[in-house]
């Protein structure tokens, strides 16, 4: 009688899940969701080639210096790099004696070692980039209640995330008139920000590249526009998430010619072993 009853009350739940899922799934065929303004204007990241790209792509150090000119001379104001050590910035080319100058430009926590009490002092290469607040209230308050975002894993952490940070930093404008005109609760809120190319087309990051020059670079570089900078910064962020990318590609390469000539060798040995045996 038990073993009735358990299987009486497993087809009930079965039954019960099935049709739930059939009403579900329905509902949803014949009564799609109402269209919004996030759905209709959100754009996909725009198409960008970087140095690094394919296979066989490398790093331009070149670019890189000018991507980490930027974060320092703009995005360093709000955005931690909390992966990133002064000392690594010698992959992008930097000499000793310009990577301590650019950790002393920093002020990082520190304790006084007389007192004992927390105090702040000069970046040594060993050190971390600092965060720009102490907390996440103060960051709050400093930027319309929002917490900037490390930027170390920015572009692994976004889909097509170089493209994504390219796109974001270029994209900022002022709300379409068609946007207000089909969702006109849609205005953009007092303090923030509209960017098709953000989730919810409004953030509160206001546009930190606004005009070509604003960081000016040395000789022999391509002209600072606003274009320009944020490929740059964009590239520079690709080394931030993964330092190691052009030795992963030389291992890969690698270890794809040995498979190559392993596969080779292991069909000829094959051939010649079993050359006169019938199978």
């Amino acid at each position: 009688m038990a073993r009735i009853l358990s299987i009486l009350v497993g087809l009930f739940f079965t039954v019960a899940l099935a049709w739930s899922f059939g009403l579900g799934f329905y509902t949803w065929a014949t009564d799609p969701a109402a269209p919004t303004a996030e759905h209709e204007f959100h754009l996909h990241p725009k198409e960008v080639a970087f140095a690094s790209d394919g296979a066989f792509g490398k790093f331009d150090k070149q670019q890189l210096q000018r991507g980490f000119q930027i974060y320092k001379e703009v995005c360093s104001a709000c955005h931690s790099l909390s992966h990133v050590a002064f000392r690594d910035l010698a992959q992008l080319g930097y000499s000793e004696g310009q990577v301590k100058a650019i950790a002393a430009g920093f002020q990082v926590p520190g304790t006084d070692p007389t007192t004992g009490e927390a105090n702040t002092r000069p970046g040594m290469p060993t050190d971390y980039f600092p965060k720009p607040f102490a907390n996440d209230t103060a960051a709050r308050a400093a930027n319309n209640n929002a917490v900037p975002p490390d930027l170390s894993l920015m572009t692994k952490a976004r889909h097509d995330g170089p493209a994504y940070v390219y796109s974001l930093l270029t994209g900022f404008q002022a709300q379409p008139a068609a946007l207000l005109k089909e969702f006109p609760d849609s205005k953009t809120p007092e303090g923030l920000h509209y960017n098709p190319y953000f989730a919810n087309l409004n953030l509160a990051m206001a546009p930190p590249l606004t005009s070509d020059g604003q960081v000016e670079y040395g000789p022999g570089n391509p002209k600072p526009t606003v274009d320009q900078m944020s490929k740059d910064v964009a590239a520079f962020l690709i080394w931030t998430a993964e330092p190691s990318l052009e030795k992963r590609k030389q291992t890969g390469l690698a270890v794809t010619l040995f498979l190559l000539f392993a596969t080779v060798l292991g069909y000829m040995s094959y051939r010649n072993i079993w050359a006169g045996k019938k199978h």
